[in-house]
């Protein structure tokens, strides 16, 4: 039997921690049914016995505290809310012990924002790592040796795995099941509670939100001036040119500002409109292309593609309001 520690942090999304526990007590419910022993010991891990989350509406009663838990299989740490932060130093008694027990073989899995948590620990240094798309440029400033792969659904390196925004954590739990329980069993839970256990990456959720969190005026100047003039063909030589900077020299300051290469960032910027625009109005794929400042169809849909992870047409079919309603 697989012992599962879900931590019960101060500040805590009860989405994700409740959410957790179902799944895996449901699992072991669908052993019964069948005859069979339990799979997992699910326990609620804190550090006190009582936990208040969302500003007291809800109290958490926790199964043990985490000085007398010697050993686990498998820690969950749920996604926790508000500044980040105040939430990373109320946890930190957790840190040290996440870190005691991956030492002893435990794997640690990290719930969207539960990824700030488990990169505190050093332990995701050098590694991939999954966590909410809108946090995407704040992690990436408090852990810069961290793999940061917003695109994906979850990880799996090394015995520590996370996961993507918000409800891509019942996908991470459907990932665990099946490797404790096996495939029948994760099938079993996905239909069970109507989770889509095909889906791999949460692009075509990523609103795209420019990095300006940083000090170098020229770059964010021509951030301004790619946002203004998306509908413009707009080349890094011509940035460089309207704000007196050598190429060489702008590529190297944007992407250590930005995280993005120049036409990346351009490619990003002209994409969001166009997404929205897909969103929103009646315009066919060639309007929309031509309003972002693309006259090649298949480059359009290539860069449509890598960076929403849906071709134009599967993207408006799925997010048009009208379309939706046909």
């Amino acid at each position: 039997m697989k012992h599962i520690s879900i931590l019960v942090p101060k500040a805590a999304i009860l989405g994700s921690l409740e959410g957790s526990r179902q799944l895996f007590t449901q699992v072991n419910e669908f052993m019964k049914a069948k005859g069979e022993d339990p799979v997992f010991m699910v326990q609620l891990v804190g550090l006190s016995k009582e936990t208040p989350l969302s500003g007291g509406l809800f109290t958490v009663n926790t199964d043990i505290l985490i000085d007398d838990v010697q050993k686990t299989d498998l820690i969950i740490i749920p996604a926790i809310d508000g500044e980040i932060n105040g939430a990373i130093e109320k946890n930190k008694d957790f840190i040290p012990w996440i870190i005691k027990q991956y030492k002893k073989g435990s794997e640690v899995a990290s719930l969207c924002l539960g990824a700030f948590l488990l990169a505190s620990t050093g332990l995701l240094n050098g590694k991939q790592c999954a966590t909410h798309w809108g946090s995407i440029n704040e992690f990436r400033k408090m852990f810069p040796e961290v793999n940061l792969v917003p695109e994906k659904i979850m990880t799996d390196e090394y015995g520590l795995y996370s996961s993507g925004g918000a409800f891509s954590y019942l996908n991470l739990i459907l990932h665990l099941i099946e490797k404790y329980a096996g495939l029948d069993m994760a099938v079993l839970a996905a239909k069970v509670f109507a989770i889509e256990i095909e889906r791999e990456s949460q692009s075509p959720f990523i609103i795209f939100q420019g990095q300006k969190e940083h000090e170098d005026e020229p770059v964010k100047k021509a951030q301004e001036f790619i946002e203004t003039n998306f509908q413009d063909k707009i080349t890094v030589d011509q940035l460089a040119s309207r704000f007196a900077m050598g190429r060489r020299s702008l590529e190297r300051r944007f992407k250590k500002a930005t995280h993005n290469t120049v036409t990346e960032y351009i490619q990003r910027v002209k994409i969001e409109v166009a997404k929205k625009s897909f969103e929103t109005s009646a315009k066919n794929i060639n309007e929309i292309m031509y309003d972002v400042g693309y006259s090649d169809t298949k480059a359009f849909r290539t860069t449509f593609k890598k960076i929403t992870g849906l071709s134009p047409i599967e993207y408006k079919n799925k997010y048009n309001r009208d379309v939706i309603a046909v």
